[in-house]
């Protein structure tokens, strides 16, 4: 299912119970959709939000109000229902708003281009408090609700740990050799994963954050700008060759390639609330609903088939390093999905 934006888009959200999407476009848009099985999706609203791009969506109230960032520094609350504004503030972030998180029911966090993290109330519709804990963008953010704590990354290569109940930043990871993109939280809480800028999934054992204690370097040469826990041992990444992956944590491997978007990079993943749908916005303008059920089913296959997977894999990165230019991506998939999986190297 394809939703034709009519502009590039930076953030999606899905509503936490019903059946309709989010999307924040470069325009300043807000555009909300209700989307079904068999059915065309069906747009309710598009709203200016905001007088630059807007950057950052996320549903709140339990849905009944979005909240939106943008570079223009402010963040919007609006109604579902109507479209209306519910409040806005002004001069919320000193540096454009860069991404948005929810953290409790009437709680989220924003972070900035200049590294500034605020945690806003937003039934008090006021900042409980500011870290400002990286020299850089925040690029993602992730929340551990059990131990109230607050993992982000950010463009300075860094990954911070802020502590929501002592209002304290617990924790800074040195700076590794590129730009954190995105971040996840494994294992049940013991492996936090990062995305970055190389290609790279970098592994922190939590409560060490110093220093990665894992590294897997074969998921892609293209930065990894969006990451999405399935369950406890897999995540979907997605790169900015376009390609949707199935990765699995420890032990680390490319199950297989889910879904390929476009050749443009992959913006932000999403599940939609019933895990039934999961969305992706890229540079082509277009926001695309995977059926998880079926992408999932044909990667229940990979055991049996995993070493031509595998060798697939390999042949693209081989291709990859032999070929340069802006069109080594493109040229690298096309002769990836030209091999057969029964071919062999011997």
């Amino acid at each position: 299912m394809e939703i034709d934006l009519g502009n590039l888009a930076f953030d999606i959200d899905f509503h936490p119970s019903e059946q309709l999407v989010a999307s924040g476009l470069i325009s300043g848009d807000l555009l909300l959709y209700r989307y079904g099985d068999g059915s065309s999706p069906e747009k309710l609203l598009e709203v200016k939000a905001h007088s630059e791009s807007c950057r950052a969506v996320r549903f709140i109230n339990d849905g009944k109000a979005i909240l939106t960032g943008s570079p223009d520094c402010s963040i919007l609350a609006t109604d579902v229902e109507t479209g209306s504004v519910i409040a806005r503030v002004e001069n919320a972030h000193e540096a454009a708003v860069n991404r948005l998180v929810n953290l409790t029911e009437s709680t989220i966090a924003t972070g900035d281009d200049n590294g500034s993290i605020k945690v806003w109330d937003t039934r008090q519709r006021s900042c409980c408090n500011t870290f400002s804990v990286h020299e850089d963008f925040i690029s993602d953010m992730t929340f551990a609700s059990d131990s109230m704590k607050l993992v982000a990354t950010s463009g300075d290569g860094t990954l911070s740990v802020c502590n929501l109940r002592s209002n304290k930043v617990q924790t800074r990871s040195e700076f590794s050799e590129d730009e954190l993109l995105s971040v996840v939280i494994m294992k049940s809480g013991r492996k936090v994963v990062c995305g970055t800028q190389s290609g790279t999934l970098l592994l922190y054992s939590w409560g060490f954050f110093k220093d990665c204690s894992d590294r897997f370097v074969d998921l892609s040469p293209s930065s990894v700008d969006a990451l999405l826990k399935l369950d406890e041992d897999r995540i979907i990444a997605g790169s900015e060759n376009g390609l949707i992956s199935l990765i699995g944590i420890l032990p680390n491997r490319i199950i297989q390639p889910i879904a390929e978007h476009s050749d443009h990079p992959i913006e932000r993943l999403a599940f939609s609330y019933d895990r039934k749908f999961l969305g992706s916005i890229s540079h082509d303008q277009t926001l695309k609903l995977w059926d998880l059920n079926d992408i999932l089913l044909e990667s229940g296959d990979a055991p049996s088939d995993q070493a031509a997977i595998d060798e697939r894999w390999i042949w693209m990165r081989i291709l990859l390093l032999l070929t340069k230019g802006t069109r080594r991506n493109i040229l690298a998939k096309e002769i990836m999905l030209a091999i057969p999986t029964t071919f062999s190297l011997t």
